[in-house]
């Protein structure tokens, strides 16, 4: 008897993340270019380290609330309020979490049931469709296209919603494409929502980080504040990854059963990474603002280096991606990564990693630095010229 066959079936029948995977072997390589991890390559400003550093100093050292530091969700009202012109209780009505992919889990796991479908615009973030699964739920698969700009429209969802469908998990701006969903569109998403109604997971963990338009928060838009649980936290715009520090905002019903099973796994998130993010709501705009200046000029550089080898390439107004279509070399997208990463040592993430949808492309991080981008840039058209 293999100890395999005592492995609950549901998390036999996930995938590995096709990420970590692939990095996996990336790791163990020397010279290697990554444009793989979707993770800053800025280190957390000073003042927001210092803050953290200040307050083991005076002992913070205890749990918190299973709610979090009301303090920290105080400024979360108040930053959401300011930007976004939709306000929740404090109290009752935001939960901290162990980054946002806590939330996420907490989320699916307190609305969910067997039997009930959650729509899945894609490519989308690996953990989403396997945190519905592990939910009890049924993730249905709505694609999205280059030629559409990656956005998800009300016919797709019209045709693939049934009297099982619950929930619609919606990630703008995207990982991995990039895409953002203007207001007018989300307005369109948002009657049909309530047409159906259907609880909406908003991941906003990219909201600041957005070119050339503003983003908009889902729960802001007409009647859609308390049908949406909305997703977001400190890692993407305040380069604090390691803090593990993200929050949910909702009604009370919702938040109450997110936090009583946050109460069981969790307890609550560490105390010295919320008071870290207490400063950087508080002080850390500006840094933030040189930050996304800064990934702005990289995602031009890279628009302009992958058009330049004739791949086709949709330009990305949020995040820090870019998702170029690989198809004429005649590779498959793990293919193109593979060989890719032997011959020219730059990794990057084969497209299918986030769903049948992103086969034919590869996910770039342009979250390195200038130099690093030019260099894979050089190596990329190097192993593309002989496949073109």
């Amino acid at each position: 008897m293999s100890w395999s066959d005592r492995i609950s079936p549901t998390v036999r029948s996930i995938p590995p993340s096709g990420i970590r995977r692939f990095f996996d072997i990336v790791a163990e390589m020397k010279g290697v270019v990554s444009l793989g991890v979707g993770e800053p390559d800025f280190i957390t400003p000073w003042h927001i380290r210092e803050s953290c550093v200040y307050g083991l100093e005076r002992g913070y050292t205890s749990y918190t609330s299973n709610y979090g530091l009301l303090e920290l969700r105080e400024e979360i009202v108040r930053v959401t309020q300011k930007d976004y012109d939709v306000t929740y209780d404090p109290r009752c009505e935001v939960l901290i979490t162990v980054g946002v992919s806590e939330a996420l889990d907490l989320a699916l796991r307190a609305v969910l049931s067997p039997g009930d479908e959650a729509l899945v615009p894609e490519p989308c973030y690996v953990s989403y469709k396997a945190c519905v699964t592990l939910a009890g739920g049924t993730p249905v698969p709505v694609t999205t296209t280059m030629e559409n700009q990656f956005r998800v429209t009300v016919d797709q969802l019209e045709k693939l919603v049934t009297p099982r469908t619950k929930v619609l998990l919606i990630g703008y701006p995207n990982n991995p494409t990039g895409a953002i969903m203007p207001r007018e569109e989300l307005l369109e998403i948002a009657k049909f929502a309530e047409k159906h109604d259907l609880i909406v997971i908003s991941d906003e963990i990219y909201a600041n980080l957005t070119y050339g338009s503003e983003h908009t928060c889902f729960a802001s838009l007409p009647g859609m504040r308390d049908r949406t649980i909305l997703l977001n936290g400190f890692s993407k715009a305040y380069a604090m990854t390691g803090w593990r520090i993200g929050y949910a905002m909702s009604n009370p019903d919702f938040i109450s059963a997110m936090t009583k099973i946050h109460q069981y796994t969790m307890l609550c998130a560490p105390i010295t990474a919320q008071v870290a993010a207490v400063e950087a709501l508080r002080h850390g705009e500006n840094t933030m603002r040189k930050m996304v200046a800064e990934y702005d000029c990289r995602r031009r550089l890279m628009i302009d280096g992958l058009r330049s080898m004739r791949l086709k390439c949709f330009e990305p107004k949020g995040a820090f991606y870019i998702f170029p279509s690989i198809k004429e070399t005649g590779l498959s997208s793990l293919e193109f990564a593979e060989e890719l990463l032997k011959s020219e040592k730059v990794a990057l993430v084969p497209g299918d990693a986030f769903g049948e949808s992103g086969e034919g492309y590869v996910r770039c991080s342009y979250a390195t630095s200038m130099a690093n981008l030019s260099k894979a840039l050089e190596r990329i058209e190097r192993f593309v010229r002989k496949r073109l």
